[in-house]
């Protein structure tokens, strides 16, 4: 008798997403790796607005004062067991919900204005305060780390970030000795980014790690990527990236971090208690409610490879959570 056995990624035809759609969405891919690209102002970049269904191109923004400061020196620590995903492709594929609930919303980024900006730092700290991204890039100078990315939705890229260790940044805010968690935010301003207005979710986009989190060897602060500053649709001017954690982890576009002694109640937590757990460390043995986890789509090439524990980074973080067995680790 012939058993037929269906692969872990594998789903009904049933779900699959009708040919015109799909077509459809090849479309706007194109175009907004083209507007990332070249965000060319004018007639051109209007055009690809209007193709998006947006009522009007952004504003252009000055360009990033800081583009001086890189390419940075790479940390040759940070290595990879695959080729960084394509510049062009991860400027066209983005999860930013603040400007749109699918992945081509890099048209719609150029709004945000990147200068002035400040980051806030409060809570449990010896001295609350503010500073700029450019006073803080001259207090703590960014290096560059090759990061696996891996999305809950099963999707994974490679990039070379250019930020600041988080550990640093946390030495620089100088917390007290009972706090326990460090919460990040994004910016909150609805009428740059429309996708705020949206009653479904908990706004502003929050995310926290426990200070033994933050204060280990790879959460980063990235402030560039590709040698550059950071694009606008990647989370700039700063945002989080927590390679062994599922990239909703990764706060963009931060404007307050905080120390606390409570844990925090994050946006996705809000938003899906069933579904998005705090932890949220990569497992491939434990599936999101709607989908496995066991393998991974690699953007740009469409390999399908399986999913490592902690996405790879298991010797460098797996013993933060030792005695930790009972609680919902992963999801």
């Amino acid at each position: 008798m012939l058993i037929r056995r269906t692969a872990a990624w594998s789903m009904p035809e049933s779900q699959a997403t009708p040919e015109h759609l799909a077509f459809n969405r090849r479309r706007v891919l194109g175009a907004a790796v083209a507007a990332g690209a070249a965000f060319a102002p004018g007639a051109a970049q209007a055009g690809i607005f209007d193709f998006l269904g947006k009522k009007e191109a952004p504003k252009p923004q000055p360009p990033d004062p800081s583009a001086g400061l890189y390419p940075v020196k790479r940390n040759e620590a940070y290595t990879l067991d695959r080729p960084v995903t394509p510049e062009a492709i991860n400027l066209g594929y983005n999860n930013f919900y603040e400007f749109g609930t699918d992945k081509y919303i890099a048209a719609a980024a150029q709004a945000l204005p990147i200068r002035p900006w400040t980051i806030k730092i409060g809570g449990l700290v010896e001295s609350p305060r503010e500073i700029g991204i450019d006073d803080l890039l001259k207090a703590l100078p960014p290096e560059e780390r090759l990061y696996r990315h891996r999305c809950v939705e099963a999707w994974s890229m490679a990039l070379p970030w250019s930020g600041i260790p988080l550990k640093d940044f946390v030495a620089f805010a100088k917390p007290l000795g009972s706090a326990k968690y460090v919460v990040m935010k994004t910016f909150l301003n609805p009428d740059v980014a429309d996708g705020q207005a949206s009653p479904l979710y908990d706004w502003p986009y929050t995310e926290g790690l426990t200070i033994e989190e933050a204060t280990s060897e790879l959460p980063f602060l990235a402030t560039g990527a590709y040698g550059k500053p950071l694009a606008r649709q990647m989370g700039a001017p700063i945002r989080l990236a927590v390679p062994w954690k599922y990239g909703f982890k990764s706060v963009k576009s931060i404007v307050s971090i905080d120390f606390t002694e409570q844990r925090p109640k994050t946006l996705w937590q809000v938003a899906g208690p069933r579904e998005y757990g705090f932890w949220a460390n990569v497992n491939p043995d434990v599936a999101h409610p709607r989908w496995s986890q066991a393998r991974e789509r690699v953007i740009g090439t469409g390999e399908i490879r399986p999913t490592l524990l902690f996405n790879g980074y298991a010797e460098q973080v797996a013993h933060l959570y030792k005695g930790l067995e009972r609680e919902p680790l992963y999801m």
